[in-house]
């Protein structure tokens, strides 16, 4: 029986974690090193600069030693005050969002939509008329559905309401998905190492913007380990207030490297290839009559992860098994799509032929 640990490199297709390449998981045995003095200083300096190219930003990444759910709760301890927060939902982890906010102990109003849809600019608007709101929370890429929120026509909408933050997971996003975090003004954003970044699990990254910060520093109860305030202060010496990761962060120096070479916007179209390629190939499994579709709506369906319908007689699950005991590793629908569903992770640094031969194969396992 195959397992997960054995796949042959390039059959790794999960949503998160993804693949890691061999040069970027042998940078973490490099010797260990001080998490204070010159040589982190020059490593979180070398870093910063990759980051902020992937960021598009001139504003400090923060870098945290936790997942992206962590930072999500430092977007919520930092950026809501005594006001409400309005949560997105379509999905598992937008629904993540709003509960880190009620945990919190904040008002949230959750606004539902069918999960696979993405929520309506103007009636957003509509929303935030009436004021009252501290910060909206969405998941710009739904991983659990593949579907894909418009984050300029949002952030537009926001753009007339300084009062209230703009609180982005795009966890499986940035690396794959188009982010302009200043050009599109986004208050908090953040992302994992282990999505398209294509990095071992263990890291997230931030960016808050200077209404953010200004936000943080009269915030309450912000608890200690995701205070942005000493996050930042000590990002401006190159240190982070706790040891960090350290191992983790000599293959995020050596995959940013590699991200420089390929350019953000080369990558952004290499992913944008793969999307085009599975929904082109869903298409032409339904010309030949098999029901499978994509469950994202048309014209909201993220570039880095795609979520399918399974045809009759075929349980998501089964299909997984089914692709695993063939040597490629793929993921079952997430919550309540579990069985109903399968989700591809073609993120990270995937190629079009990789993609191309894990879709034969599973076109054989559903025919």
């Amino acid at each position: 029986m195959s397992s997960q640990a054995s796949v042959p490199s390039g059959h790794f297709f999960l949503p998160g974690p993804t693949e890691v390449r061999p040069e970027v998981s042998a940078a973490q045995t490099r010797q260990m090193i001080g998490h204070r003095g010159e040589a982190i200083r020059d490593l979180i300096a070398e870093i910063e600069g990759g980051l902020k190219r992937v960021f598009l930003t001139e504003r400090p990444v923060v870098i945290s030693t936790s997942s992206a759910t962590g930072l999500m709760e430092a977007g919520v301890r930092n950026g809501v005050g005594a006001g409400r927060v309005l949560s997105l939902v379509n999905g598992a982890f937008s629904e993540r969002f709003s509960r880190i906010s009620l945990d919190c102990g904040h008002e949230t109003d959750v606004w539902d939509v069918e999960w696979g849809l993405a929520h309506d600019s103007d009636e957003l608007a509509e929303r935030l008329a009436g004021g009252g709101y501290d910060a909206v929370t969405l998941s710009q890429s739904e991983t659990s559905t593949g579907a894909l929120q418009n984050l300029v026509a949002i952030a537009g909408v926001l753009s007339d309401h300084p009062e209230t933050m703009l609180l982005v997971d795009s966890v499986t996003g940035v690396g794959g998905v188009e982010v302009r975090t200043d050009e599109w003004a986004l208050d908090f954003v953040v992302t994992g190492s282990q999505k398209a970044l294509a990095l071992p699990p263990g890291l997230a990254f931030g960016v808050a913007s200077e209404a953010m910060m200004e936000r943080s520093r009269i915030a309450e109860r912000k608890g200690f380990y995701f205070d942005l305030i000493p996050l930042f202060e000590s990002l401006e010496k190159l240190e982070t207030p706790a040891t960090p990761a350290i191992s983790l962060m000599y293959a995020l120096q050596v995959q940013l490297s590699r991200m420089k070479q390929e350019g953000i916007e080369n990558r952004w179209a290499r992913h944008a290839d793969m999307q085009r390629r599975t929904i082109d190939w869903v298409d032409s499994l339904q010309d030949r009559g098999l029901d499978v579709g994509v469950f994202a709506a048309e014209g909201h369906r993220s570039p880095t992860v795609s979520c399918l319908t399974m045809p009759g007689g075929h349980g998501g699950l089964a299909v997984v098994a089914e692709m695993l005991e063939r040597g490629w590793v793929i993921g079952a629908g997430y919550g309540r799509l579990e069985d109903s569903t399968i989700r591809i992770g073609h993120m990270g640094d995937h190629t079009l032929d990789e993609l191309n031969d894990l879709l034969a194969v599973l076109g054989e396992v559903l025919t």
